[in-house]
């Protein structure tokens, strides 16, 4: 039997690459998704050329069409994917409740759904670092146009205490113990991927999300970018090829897999603050990027660099994309309109 996999979000920028992915390797996929985000029905038009990729549209907070989706596609079900979600943590703070429905209570109606079939696809859920807090108990340290960490070479490991915080921080952070617990309580294989800068092809950036890619496409476009803090804020930077490598080694390895958790980002040495993009951008198009300062957004971390060596000890896998080699790959993407 054909294997599926069901992916939420799946017109998103990392649901598409890993439709592609998927239907590369002859898998049924199916995608769920609202296209409420930007560019996602570009996405989708890109991913339908690309094979036979089945679209519901719909709500996850709709736990009704969720249960549909869900239960109409069980035969061959091995993977579920999610990936949808409300991922600005400025839009949770202006609107708690929506970020709350879309990111907590929109999972839940997910696993549920998964649950009530009585199987056991291994349900992948995108966390995020932003599960940490703002991390200002951990020392830094300024050097040129970043900061660093004092005393924490290899990163942050997925023992670090969880702090929520922002509305944003809540709502993944419940959905991230949540399928975290759906392991212990019901036996379903469950993963949490906790995502720090994931880039790459079909990606929309904004100010509030993707800053990679928005500050790529606004340099493209002759716009400035605002930075919001000094610029100095230093994040490790994970190339969308090598995330998916990673989804699909936890499945490979799903008797080790399930019940974990695990920091996902291209760890200490694929690592780059704004102001250094920012410089490797003029470099690039041969003039300088304009910027106009403002102050620190909550809970923004002066540096969150994950430790990747869970994921490298239990599944094998590594990142094979350096940070240089995947900025080209997106700028040239960008550049093309594709």
């Amino acid at each position: 039997m054909t294997k599926r996999v069901l992916i939420s979000g799946g017109a998103g920028f990392i649901g598409v690459n890993a439709a592609d992915r998927y239907l590369s390797k002859g898998w049924k996929v199916s995608v769920f998704d609202n296209l409420s985000r930007k560019g996602t029905e570009k996405n989708l038009r890109w991913l339908r050329g690309r094979g036979p990729v089945e679209f519901v549209k719909g709500d996850l907070r709709d736990a009704r069409a969720v249960d549909r989706w869900v239960s109409g596609r069980r035969a061959g079900l091995e993977v579920v994917l999610h990936l949808a979600a409300q991922v600005a943590v400025t839009t949770s703070v202006v609107d708690p409740r929506t970020d709350f429905e879309v990111n907590a209570f929109a999972s839940l109606n997910l696993l549920e759904a998964i649950r009530k079939t009585k199987l056991r696809p291994l349900a992948i859920y995108a966390s995020t670092n932003k599960v940490y807090g703002g991390m200002e108990s951990i020392r830094t340290l300024r050097r040129g146009d970043r900061y660093a960490y004092a005393d924490r070479p290899r990163g942050i490991a997925e023992t670090e205490p969880l702090d929520f915080h922002s509305p944003y921080g809540c709502s993944k952070g419940a959905a991230d113990q949540y399928f975290r617990d759906y392991r212990r309580i019901y036996g379903l294989p469950t993963v949490v991927f906790r995502q720090s800068c994931i880039y790459g092809p079909h990606q929309q950036g904004n100010e509030d999300q993707g800053w990679v890619a928005h500050f790529m496409m606004a340099a493209q476009a002759g716009r400035g970018v605002t930075l919001f803090g000094d610029g100095r804020q230093v994040r490790d930077v994970l190339f969308v090829s090598d995330l998916i490598d990673a989804y699909e080694l936890a499945y490979r390895k799903r008797a080790k897999s399930a019940g974990r958790i695990y920091n996902m980002g291209g760890g200490p040495s694929n690592t780059v603050s704004l102001l250094e993009l920012l410089s490797w951008i003029g470099e690039r198009r041969g003039r300088k990027v304009p910027v106009l300062r403002r102050g620190w957004r909550p809970g923004d971390q002066r540096v969150y660099i994950s430790s990747i060596d869970s994921a490298r000890r239990e599944l094998g896998w590594r990142p094979k994309v350096s940070a240089r080699e995947g900025f080209e790959r997106l700028w040239t993407f960008l550049e093309r309109g594709a």
